[in-house]
């Protein structure tokens, strides 16, 4: 088990620089947004390329912060099953539902999209807006996303099995939210 526990351990510490990158992306985003509309209303001029240099900053942090969220045991669950839980139940709901759905979804899904961003990547994509960024590279963005989730799944499946075995133990506390 040592070896596959220090998969995951390289796994985590990978989600976890590019939580950091994730985090400063955040503050870049909204620099950029902020400039970008006080430049158009202070000086009545605006810039394709920031606008989209903006919606690329969020598309690199949605698909790179989910596998980042994951890690952190901070995404959305369905509580109504998790609540009613064992330790021990909400360590196999955790591993059926990653081996089961997450992996093999997060697989296809970057198997699928691959070819979207080959032929973008293929012509040389550019944005069809005046001043604006070259396309495929955010287009890679989306399988490579979906990679770094399903290898965050593997690693969670590790530590599951592990915590199942007994070698580590894993909080899986989940509280109710306060109303």
């Amino acid at each position: 088990m040592r070896p596959f526990l220090a998969l995951s351990a390289a796994i985590d510490q990978l989600n976890e620089k590019i939580g950091s990158v994730c985090n400063v992306l955040v503050l870049l985003a909204v620099l950029v947004s902020a400039g970008n509309a006080m430049i158009r209303y202070a000086f009545d001029y605006s810039s394709n390329g920031w606008l989209e240099l903006q919606w690329y900053m969020f598309a690199v942090l949605v698909m790179f912060g989910a596998s980042y969220t994951f890690k952190r045991n901070e995404h959305v669950r369905v509580e109504i099953f998790y609540l009613f839980l064992s330790e021990r139940g909400r360590l196999w709901l955790d591993l059926i539902g990653t081996l089961f759905f997450l992996i093999p979804a997060c697989l296809l899904l970057s198997y699928l999209s691959w070819p979207f961003f080959m032929q973008s990547y293929a012509v040389g994509e550019m944005s069809g807006n005046a001043g604006g960024l070259v396309r495929w590279p955010i287009k890679l963005v989306i399988p490579a996303g979906f990679v770094m989730l399903a290898l965050q799944g593997v690693s969670e499946v590790i530590k599951r099995v592990a915590a199942l075995q007994g070698s580590v133990t894993i909080d899986t506390t989940y509280e109710r939210p306060t109303q």
